[in-house]
């Protein structure tokens, strides 16, 4: 089968950051199940493992995350899904990756496609719905419902992949206030055209234009970029008693600056469940299968933004280096072989 994959970690506009080549097609054992990927998607997990994580000498780590694609075998101990069924996943960190043409993935993270998305606009969701949806009611504990929240939600970096799916879940399941920050008129008209109250501006002090817009207290925050550059802001922000979620790995914070407050700490990785087996790992697969039927029902939206070409090293490659630039709105999708 056909893959893309890395031997050495490189910067992404060396020759071999990246490319392509041959090997086996994997066979499903247990619970495992085989999908013709059909379109991946591009996240920042994937530039952050091509940095840090070089494989063992000779060995071709191929990575890649969201995927859609059609079921194309079953494992023994499969009973969710059978042969051509049309799937969306996230896949594990721990295995071998999506940027290939055959992936093995455990069916308890695996959910049904949307049926009124085509596959490019499905891979697009996988990874940043699940990360935002744990974020938002399981990390933070909101509970889902339209009933009056007198509470704001700050979202750091709305016009990023997790942040274009949380503005939407937040603004559609909860009565919340929902305030994004976009330093660009264009991720600004991006995050107030998917349901943002109000945007602000991360690049200017933050804190000044939250109280100009006489919003409720901002009880709720989810940092999904930068947090180390702007925790203390955050904590100077934050209500009493409140929650920050986040998402990206900040080198240090100083968590001393939440005390005063009683404010509380939450990190969110989509990765845990699979990584470590839980007994709730199936969750990700009713995860997927509400946000899946929320799509159908037309009351969540896909976040595609550019369709960069085939899947291919060429187009990974670029793909990487606009991520690692920081200049992506939506997210950046490729389809076929």
């Amino acid at each position: 089968m056909k893959a893309v994959g890395y031997k050495k970690s490189l910067p992404i506009d060396a020759q071999d950051a990246l490319f392509d080549f041959e090997t086996g097609t994997p066979e499903p054992r247990g619970r495992d199940i085989r999908v013709a990927v059909k379109a991946i998607s591009a996240n920042p997990v994937d530039y952050k493992v091509r940095k840090r994580a070089e494989p063992k000498d000779g060995d071709v780590k191929i990575l890649g995350f969201d995927a859609a694609g059609v079921v194309d075998a079953v494992g023994p101990d499969v009973t969710l899904f059978r042969p051509g069924d049309e799937v969306w996943y996230a896949g594990s960190i721990q295995r071998q990756g999506t940027n290939s043409e055959f992936h093995l993935v455990d069916e308890r993270i695996v959910g049904h496609k949307p049926k009124t998305l085509s596959f490019a606009q499905a891979a697009a969701l996988p990874l940043t719905s699940i990360t935002a949806w744990e974020l938002l009611f399981d990390r933070l504990g909101v509970a889902p419902g339209k009933s009056v929240d007198p509470r704001t939600l700050l979202i750091v970096g709305g016009a990023g992949g997790v942040g274009s799916i949380l503005i939407q879940l937040a603004r559609r399941l909860t009565g919340l206030t929902v305030v994004a920050t976009a330093s660009r008129p264009e991720s600004r008209k991006w995050c107030l055209d998917l349901g943002a109250h109000h945007v602000i501006d991360h690049s200017k002090p933050m804190k000044e234009q939250i109280d100009a817009l006489k919003v409720p207290p901002v009880v709720l925050i989810a940092a999904l970029t930068n947090t180390d550059q702007h925790f203390a802001a955050l904590a100077d922000i934050i209500a009493p008693q409140g929650k920050l979620g986040l998402i990206d790995d900040p080198a240090s914070l100083n968590v001393n600056l939440l005390k005063g407050k009683a404010a509380s700490l939450h990190w969110e990785s989509m990765f845990t469940r699979s990584s470590f087996q839980t007994a709730d790992m199936i969750a990700q697969h009713n995860l997927l299968d509400d946000v899946a039927s929320l799509i159908d029902n037309g009351v969540l939206r896909t976040t595609l933004d550019k369709v960069l070409g085939k899947i291919n090293a060429a187009n990974l490659k670029q793909a990487h280096a606009l991520l690692e630039g920081g200049r992506a709105t939506g997210k950046l999708v490729l389809e076929g072989w």
